[in-house]
């Protein structure tokens, strides 16, 4: 993300999805090719002949290694094979067109689970149908010789946050009774790199890397990754509208199926899937660079099939979905929490 002037974007793309859905440490060195390899097991034979169905996909940013698998399985004919030709809309700001969805031409969207309760509540009437995702990406970094080495030790600071963004960094400096200045922010780090800020928000796969990038090495920096503290606001579900899942369950399922085969091989031929990323960047006209591409897609193999693991997570759970939902009530931000049944609805049993 924080290759692109994103940030302040952020909040027009919230618009953006309403309208067209509504209407630290290095990889731990896992096997590449046996990721893949040991567990293309799913059984696609019924989709290998047939006339394709067109299917799009919405990402929530810019062509990036965070959406590898799609568009891995995109070329290498993965969801071909599942009977799909998949269309990946590229990201565009400030759009919006009613035209997509009134045309039936979205199918699916990656959303944050925060991002999807609000538009949910809004009238979206969106569902997650898988939630790969069960450990959020989202820190606070301080420096060392800051001396903030604890949470306790933000009291008082000042804390660089993204626009939009501040429900999760407020909810933190709350449960921890903490005074602390947020100060807004867009695409930069500059305010953090050069000592205007103490303490800053960043992706683990994204900004964290940037500035080690700015040269900070790992050991000078401290880092607070929400999700420690009980604030693990999932990222990166899938969803589509809930009459999608109704009248289509079979297309949903190869959607799934073909995504996380995608993910497996992108996980397993990695220079290969940075590859594809870059040439997609590349046709739009997105600064992307291989080194930052290749720190991004190993940080998504430690969050989605961490070293222990062999099978993505599936299910979304209820106390994930209530706590971030309670919050955004508490804050008015929305001014009811769905039921829980009537958002997720896993396409997977």
């Amino acid at each position: 993300m924080n290759s692109t002037p994103e940030f302040i974007l952020r909040t027009f793309f919230l618009i953006y999805i309403a309208v067209i859905i509504s209407g630290c440490s290095h990889n731990k060195n896992i096997k590449d090719h046996n990721v893949y390899e040991a567990n293309d097991t799913i059984n696609a034979k019924k989709h290998t002949t047939g006339k394709l169905r067109n299917v799009t996909f919405l990402p929530y940013w810019v062509t990036t290694a965070q959406f590898a698998g799609y568009y891995t399985a995109k070329e290498k004919g993965i969801y071909q094979k599942y009977g799909i030709h998949l269309d990946i809309i590229p990201y565009k700001p400030f759009i919006t067109s009613t035209d997509l969805i009134a045309g039936g031409e979205v199918d699916f969207a990656a959303l944050w689970l925060v991002n999807a309760i609000e538009l949910k509540a809004k009238g979206a009437d969106i569902v997650n149908i898988i939630q790969p995702s069960s450990r959020s990406s989202a820190m606070l970094i301080t420096k060392k010789k800051s001396q903030i080495n604890t949470i306790a030790d933000m009291d008082g600071k000042r804390a660089g946050i993204w626009i939009g963004y501040e429900l999760q960094p407020r909810a933190l400096f709350n449960k921890y009774l903490l005074d602390v200045e947020i100060v807004p922010i867009g695409n930069s780090n500059n305010l953090f790199l050069m000592d205007g800020v103490d303490i800053i928000n960043a992706n683990w796969f994204d900004e964290y890397h940037s500035i080690i990038n700015s040269g900070y090495d790992p050991e000078e920096l401290n880092v607070f990754f929400y999700s420690d503290y009980g604030l693990n606001f999932l990222e990166d579900g899938i969803y589509c509208l809930s009459e999608k899942l109704k009248n289509e369950p079979d297309l949903c399922v190869d959607f799934i199926n073909a995504t996380l085969e995608g993910w497996r091989y992108a996980f397993s031929h990695k220079e290969e899937a940075v590859n594809i990323v870059l040439e997609y960047a590349k046709n739009e006209k997105i600064p992307v660079n291989r080194v930052h591409q290749r720190w991004m897609l190993d940080r998504y193999q430690d969050l989605y099939l961490p070293e222990d693991k062999t099978e993505f997570n599936n299910s979304l759970a209820e106390s994930d979905y209530l706590f971030i939902a309670n919050l955004l009530k508490e804050n008015n931000l929305i001014s009811e929490v769905p039921p829980f049944n009537q958002f997720y609805q896993p396409a997977i049993k």
